[in-house]
C-alpha cells in the first residue's frame, strides 16, 4: 500500500469521477449545491484546485474542491503520528518444570516481573516429561504459586490450561 493511502479505496479525483451530478463544497467549506460534473470540474479549475470525491456512498456523491496533493500529505502525516503513539505488546515466555527448585523458581519469577514491568505479557509454560503427566496437580500448584508471587505487578489473563504436554498460563501487566 502506498504511503498516505487510506485503508479504504483512494479517493477519486477530477476526471476519474464518473457520475452525472455531485454535491460540491468549495475550499472555504461552504456548499455550492448539486452541480453537473462538468460544472463542478470547471469550478475546481477556476480555483486552480482539484475536485475530490470525499463521500462516494452519499446520493449524490459529495465532492470537495481542495489541493489533493496537500490533502494526501496531511493524511500521511496523521497516519505517521498515529503509528508513533501505538505500543506493541510482546509475549515473553518463562518455562518451568514440576520439579523446579525454589531458587530457580524465584529467579524465573524475577525475570517474569521484569517482563511485566516493561509492559509485555508473560506466558508461563509448565513442561511435563514422561510420567510427570500423572502429576498435573503439582504443575497447577506451581503455576498458582507463580501467579501469587507476581500478584502486585500482574493479573491472570488466561488461567492454567493443558495444551498437549504443557500447561500454559498467560499473565498481563497491571496498569
Amino acid at each position: 500500500m502506498k504511503e498516505g493511502a487510506s485503508i479504504s479505496k483512494p479517493a477519486r479525483v477530477n476526471e476519474r469521477i464518473r457520475i452525472k451530478e455531485v454535491r460540491v463544497i468549495n475550499p472555504d467549506g461552504e456548499q455550492m449545491g448539486i452541480l453537473p460534473i462538468q460544472e463542478a470540474l470547471e469550478a475546481a479549475k477556476s480555483f486552480s484546485l482539484d475536485l475530490v470525491e470525499v463521500a462516494p456512498e452519499a446520493r449524490p456523491p459529495v465532492c470537495r474542491i481542495m489541493d489533493y496533493g496537500k490533502y494526501r500529505y496531511e493524511q500521511s502525516k496523521k497516519s505517521r503520528e498515529a503509528k508513533k503513539k501505538q505500543t506493541i505488546i510482546q509475549v515473553k515466555e518463562v518455562k518451568l518444570r514440576p520439579k523446579t527448585e525454589d531458587h530457580d523458581f524465584q529467579f524465573k519469577a524475577k525475570h517474569a516481573e521484569r517482563f511485566l514491568k516493561e509492559g509485555n505479557k508473560t506466558k508461563v509454560t509448565m513442561m511435563f516429561r514422561g510420567r510427570e503427566m500423572v502429576h498435573l496437580d503439582r504443575g497447577r500448584v506451581q503455576l498458582d504459586r507463580f501467579a501469587e508471587a507476581l500478584k502486585e505487578v500482574a493479573m491472570i489473563e488466561q488461567h492454567p490450561r493443558l495444551e498437549g504436554r504443557n500447561m500454559v498460563m498467560i499473565l498481563a501487566p497491571k496498569h
